[in-house]
């Protein structure tokens, strides 16, 4: 029983080379390009034609699940390693294939609160520009969620406490009423609401904002938030541009595809170029990264 179970493992399990990784990246630009893979994971015809593709270039016997497994693999490298890289203290050295460290304290600081990427520091990721572009997606850092949390707290107390002040010194809070000057009783407004409660609290005073005071506030936070972004172009659009640039090698292509899928104003700049400058103009951009 013991013996039978061992050889179904056996069986199922596949070492990858470097060139069965080269051959399913490949495949998986294509389909992820004709928009094969979404968020849910990737369509049927996408893995049939990996598994088909690597079988035939390949020489090896190769099941959905060995693609499926490696898929989580290669998708582990992107969220790990993106992560690291939104941070200035670490790069990335294209020719070693290894995480770059500028800063000793700052990695130490980093795996303290992301203890899976320590095995990273000397591990080797091969084809890391095609992974990044097929597996890639908005990683945002643990830290900066939690900044981004504090932040927007601190935000709204502080508004709280303007708008508290405000409402305090506001001719309608502190002068006197129509009523004791003998004029006709006007209605309750929000802040004469207020101004009757016991406790003065921070919802209070978002909810008894009087007009002006309201409008204020929704400016300066309008004032605050950046412009909206056009939308970006497609991953199809971009492979398509790219393929028409004459003598564009396959690594520079996917490298300048990595970069182009990021920054959607770089795109912008890149179809601006007559044919003859784009190649040059890309190998600048990717020199940069």
């Amino acid at each position: 029983m013991d013996s039978s179970n061992g050889r179904r493992k056996s069986r199922s399990y596949l070492t990858w080379t470097d060139n069965m990784d080269r051959v399913l990246l490949d495949v998986l630009a294509e389909y992820h390009n004709n928009g094969n893979h979404t968020a849910n994971g990737w369509k049927p015809p996408a893995y049939s034609a990996a598994v088909k593709t690597v079988r035939e270039k390949c020489s090896v016997e190769i099941t959905k699940d060995h693609v499926y497994s490696r898929c989580k693999t290669f998708d582990k490298h992107c969220s790990i390693i993106s992560r690291l890289l939104a941070h200035s203290d670490f790069g990335w050295d294209q020719d070693k294939n290894m995480l770059i460290i500028h800063n000793e304290d700052a990695w130490k600081v980093y795996i303290q609160k992301n203890k899976a990427a320590a095995c990273y520091k000397n591990k080797v990721i091969k084809n890391w520009d095609a992974i990044s572009l097929i597996f890639s997606r908005d990683y945002a850092t643990s830290e900066e969620e939690s900044a981004g949390g504090e932040n927007a707290h601190e935000m709204a107390l502080k508004g709280a406490e303007d708008v508290r002040e405000l409402t305090q010194n506001s001719p309608s809070t502190s002068g006197p009423s129509s009523q004791d000057q003998g004029g006709t009783p006007t209605s309750t407004r929000p802040s004469q609401l207020c101004r009757r409660s016991k406790r003065f609290r921070t919802d209070d005073a978002l909810f008894c904002m009087s007009g002006n005071i309201k409008n204020s506030f929704q400016i300066s936070v309008k004032a605050n938030e950046p412009p909206a972004e056009r939308a970006n172009a497609s991953p199809k659009e971009i492979f398509a541009a790219l393929q028409e640039i004459p003598n564009l090698g396959r690594g520079d292509l996917l490298r300048a595809y990595c970069v182009l899928t990021s920054n959607d104003r770089k795109f912008e700049s890149l179809v601006a170029l007559p044919m003859d400058m784009r190649k040059d103009w890309l190998m600048m951009e990717i020199g940069k990264n």
